[in-house]
């Protein structure tokens, strides 16, 4: 997923009559029709087409196919104002023509994107339209909601909600663990949930998850934190923390 901001610099920057108000009155495929004759001046311009789509999330796709230009983009960004359009112009056209990506898009883009108002949104269309597996807490050899009630005692007085838990389908090594906002629900790797697991492992992934819970992403402007200053200290409190980032190594 692309991911990148708003009319913010774009409004402070001098007025240009001619661009600004031309930009205004585009539709999307004279938007990428200007933007690509901008970035390859010699060559043919291709039909290029361009679709807003039911998408989960704010993803959006561009390829090449029978020498078409085929876009398409969530319907989350219909109404995106056209200077935020023409950055993912700029975005998608360069990746697909393997040109770097101009920063001051790229941040527009990303600003629009940490709108409060616009992660609003995205979270209700990720509720409403994405689908989450979640299997239940009971694994072969672990049960999760054993393991979360434990570490909610021992570092959360008890005080944590508790969301949906479940195991993951494949038993992944690149994705040990993820918190899901939108579906409230943490899912650990089935990695862990074999013989000779130690459950110091486990115990450790679910307490990084738990951390997400407790501490949210921070959104400031166009940056977006995972793992806040508070979130590092009190990862630092878990017990054994050094062994358990060894046990992960391991595995």
């Amino acid at each position: 997923m692309l991911n990148c901001g708003d009319m913010q610099d774009h409004a402070s920057a001098p007025a240009l009559p001619g661009i600004q108000s031309t930009l205004l009155f585009e539709n999307p495929e004279e938007i990428y029709t200007r933007v690509f004759r901008e970035l390859k001046p010699r060559t043919p311009l291709p039909a290029i087409r361009v679709e807003f789509c039911r998408f989960a999330n704010a993803d959006s796709l561009i390829r090449l196919d029978c020498g078409t230009i085929r876009v398409r983009i969530s319907d989350l960004l219909e109404g995106a104002p056209a200077p935020v359009m023409e950055a993912l112009a700029y975005i998608l056209l360069s990746k697909l023509y393997r040109r770097p990506v101009a920063r001051i898009y790229a941040h527009r883009y990303r600003l629009y994107l940490n709108r409060r108002d616009v992660r609003r949104q995205m979270h209700l269309v990720r509720q409403a339209r994405g689908r989450k597996f979640v299997s239940g807490p009971q694994g072969s050899h672990y049960n999760l909601e054993t393991v979360f009630e434990g570490l909610n005692a021992a570092y959360f007085n008890g005080l944590l909600a508790r969301p949906q838990l479940g195991w993951s389908r494949g038993a992944s090594r690149n994705m040990l663990g993820h918190f899901d906002p939108s579906h409230n629900a943490i899912i650990i790797s089935r990695i862990f949930d074999r013989p000779g697991v130690p459950k110091l492992a486990v115990e450790y992934v679910m307490f990084h998850e738990m951390l997400h819970l407790r501490y949210p992403v921070d959104h400031r402007g166009a940056r977006r934190r995972v793992h806040t200053r508070e979130f590092r200290q009190a990862e630092k409190q878990f017990a054994k923390l050094r062994e358990a980032k060894e046990l992960l190594k391991q595995l």
